[in-house]
């Protein structure tokens, strides 16, 4: 099994250092989306003291040239803090920060989605929009074969991977709850994990959050997992679709509701926000991966749980529809729906933006309507 070199290094000589006090002194590590809006960057800088709100923290910078992100001749770029978790590598009082990126003239670089999502959360939040999103991922060796897979073929058909146990059944759980917990410790609003239909696929959640929320909470639990596998020496892929054939794909399928949709006789509201993104499929696809529609052309089939990335569908209890609603929500009448298009690699700020956007401001049409003017 290919793991990575530094994991192999003696954990427990590190732990001596890391035991060590560090005074008054707060490490912070920022950490930011890169330019391929998928990646996720970090640096740390030390405090005098340990911050309590995102106000104790400073701007910082960072070479944009290194990230995809700017020219050599103009390269810094700004991090701005935006929200702050507790830090579950280095722990308290140590700090972990998730932060915009701003270009040299200060506006927002081009894989900061979060800026507009969040002016678009502020004009609904009397809404109360609540998300959680399902977060599909596959654990890989760093020859970039799914991790406990034979080396030279296929492990059993899919079917008795699925919330499986056994060690010929779960690949990889060691990561999977190293992953929990330190969400947990963080602060992330994470709300549970399971094995997923393919070996070596998992999957967690997070939610309910309330609007900007959301995409804060999955980037930083994207990142924790990205150091967790880190640790034990092997990588995590968002591919939608990492495995050819008949293997099902990654998605992030998101639940989303009001506060209307959550009250007696929601399901009206339900329906009819079903409606208005029927009309407008092709808008939804285009911002539910970072290539607009591509990644999710090889996983959107209509095959393998999913419904065809040219056609809308809905239905209760379809998990190859485009809009599921639940059957619970069918039957008590009220509730939320869950959007089963987005994909594994999506930027949650634009997925939630873009429920938003058709669901409550009522916007039409193939391109998303300027509220800034």
């Amino acid at each position: 099994m290919a793991t990575s070199a530094s994991s192999k290094l003696n954990k427990a000589v590190k732990q001596q250092y890391m035991n060590l006090s560090q005074g008054d002194k707060a490490q912070a590590m920022y950490i930011w989306i890169d330019g391929s809006g998928e990646g996720l960057r970090c640096k740390t800088r030390t405090l005098d003291s340990e911050p309590k709100t995102i106000e104790d923290l400073p701007e910082w910078n960072f070479d944009g040239s290194s990230t995809y992100q700017s020219e050599g001749s103009n390269s810094d770029m700004f991090l701005i803090p935006a929200a702050m978790f507790r830090d579950p590598f280095r722990k308290d009082p140590n700090k972990l920060v998730l932060c915009e990126v701003l270009k040299y003239n200060r506006k927002p670089a081009e894989t900061n989605l979060r800026q507009t999502c969040k002016r678009i959360m502020s004009m609904v939040e009397n809404n109360h929009p609540w998300f959680g999103m399902e977060q599909e991922y596959t654990l890989l060796s760093t020859d970039g074969h799914p991790f406990g897979w034979p080396s030279n073929g296929f492990p059993g058909p899919q079917g008795p991977y699925y919330c499986g146990v056994g060690a010929d059944k779960a690949y990889g759980r060691d990561i999977v709850e190293a992953h929990y917990r330190a969400c947990l410790y963080a602060g992330v609003d994470i709300c549970g994990t399971n094995a997923e239909v393919m070996p070596a696929q998992w999957e967690f959640q997070v939610g309910p959050c309330e609007g900007i929320n959301m995409g804060d909470h999955l980037w930083v639990a994207r990142f924790i997992l990205h150091r967790v596998c880190e640790d034990f020496g092997v990588v995590v892929s968002f591919d939608p679709k990492p495995i050819s054939g008949n293997w099902n794909g990654a998605g992030c399928h998101t639940n989303f509701s009001t506060k209307e949709m959550r009250e007696d006789g929601g399901l009206k509201i339900i329906e009819e926000s079903i409606e208005r993104l029927a009309k407008r499929h092709m808008y939804h696809i285009r911002a539910y991966d970072p290539k607009g529609g591509l990644d999710n052309a090889r996983r959107l089939t209509g095959h393998h749980e999913t419904s065809s990335i040219d056609e809308f569908s809905a239905g209760v209890a379809n998990r190859g529809a485009s809009i599921r609603i639940p059957r619970s929500v069918g039957q008590d009448k009220k509730g939320y729906f869950e959007d089963r298009r987005p994909s594994a690699n999506c930027d949650p700020y634009i997925v939630t933006e873009a429920l938003v956007r058709t669901c409550l401001l009522k916007e039409e049409g193939e391109e998303p309507t300027d509220h800034s003017k």
